[in-house]
């Protein structure tokens, strides 16, 4: 009879009475060396200029798509924007190391079966080695994406997004997570720790849902809310001194909360950076000499047109509390002599 091979890795399998004193070395090599490279097997598939890269695969013999581990090397985007590495119809599982140099980032490496759409492989880093492997599985049918779960994502540890990230569901975070582009949330964001932004972040929901934050939050530019928004701790804001001269100027894009030491006569200018709806304060504490004076820009406006007057007394404390109405119109409040 005439060996045979297993469906799915390709291993030999002895016909009755075939290879006599042989056998051995068909065992050795066209069995236990396979399983062997079924296994643990890792290899590396260069891609270029065709749009098409089938893995090898060999009936009793060494083959590429029996490896578990792929490494993706070569380079993407001379010739074609996307490349295939097709794989058997055959149940097996790949993780896959992508390497490839791309051109753009709109480069894509899919890995797939002849004819089915299959998964694109991600690349973390396109500055450096990657170093992530991406877990997919072949049903022997098609190549499907092993790391998308159906319920909750639990992370105890570092998250690293290099991309987009779309959250449909409910997602858990434990640790710190690092977003490097966009992360857009349909339904509620619940962050039970620290959660920290390098610059603006638009927590916008279009159905409206809640975002609850129940440790701090550090954001070093603008955030803007456009649902309801719940915080389970304290929320606490520094206040910006700001050095005395001749003009006093409060940005208000870097905050709402503002003192001066008064050393003379000053006049408090239009704010800086003003968004209508805008509250804050500033305090005016004079020095131990006391004495000094404060005039406003026209944008100030006080109750009846008059101007206020801050407490002389040396060392005495005088706090104006204002409201942004429009963005040449601040209305504002003062409170004299605080003790």
């Amino acid at each position: 009879m005439v060996s045979t091979y297993t469906t799915n890795l390709r291993l030999t399998k002895q016909g009755d009475g075939d290879n006599p004193n042989s056998w051995g070395q068909v065992l050795n090599d066209g069995v236990i060396s396979l399983a062997d490279q079924a296994i643990a097997g890792f290899t590396s598939i260069s891609i270029g200029s065709t749009v098409s890269v089938p893995l090898t695969a060999n009936d009793g013999a060494s083959d590429q798509s029996r490896h578990p581990f792929l490494e993706l090397t070569g380079s993407i985007g001379g010739t074609h924007n996307s490349i295939n590495i097709v794989v058997p119809n055959k149940s097996k599982s790949y993780c896959v190391l992508n390497n490839v140099t791309y051109t753009t980032t709109s480069n894509t490496i899919i890995l797939n079966v002849t004819g089915q759409t299959g998964v694109t492989i991600g690349r973390s880093n396109y500055g450096s080695s990657a170093t992530t492997f991406q877990h997919v599985v072949c049903d022997g049918t098609s190549v499907r994406s092993a790391n998308l779960l159906s319920n909750n994502v639990c992370i105890a540890d570092n998250l690293i997004v290099g991309n987009s990230l779309k959250v449909e569901g409910v997602v858990t975070v434990s640790g710190a997570a690092t977003f490097k582009n966009a992360v857009s949330v349909s339904g509620n964001l619940t962050v039970g720790g620290t959660f920290s932004a390098p610059s603006g972040v638009n927590l916008a929901t279009s159905s409206g849902a809640a975002v609850c934050i129940g440790g701090a939050l550090f954001v070093s530019a603008g955030t803007q809310f456009n649902a309801p928004v719940c915080v389970n701790q304290t929320v606490r804001q520094p206040i910006t001194t700001i050095g005395w001269g001749s003009q006093v100027t409060m940005n208000m894009a870097t905050n709402n909360q503002f003192l001066v030491t008064l050393g003379g006569t000053t006049t408090l200018a239009a704010p800086t950076n003003l968004t209508v709806g805008q509250t804050g304060h500033i305090y005016f504490v004079q020095n131990s000499g006391g004495g000094h004076t404060v005039a406003y820009n026209a944008a100030f406006k006080f109750a009846g047109g008059s101007d206020p007057v801050v407490t002389p007394a040396g060392g005495a404390v005088s706090l104006l509390v204002f409201s942004v109405r429009a963005t040449d119109k601040v209305d504002a409040v003062m409170v004299n002599d605080l003790k």
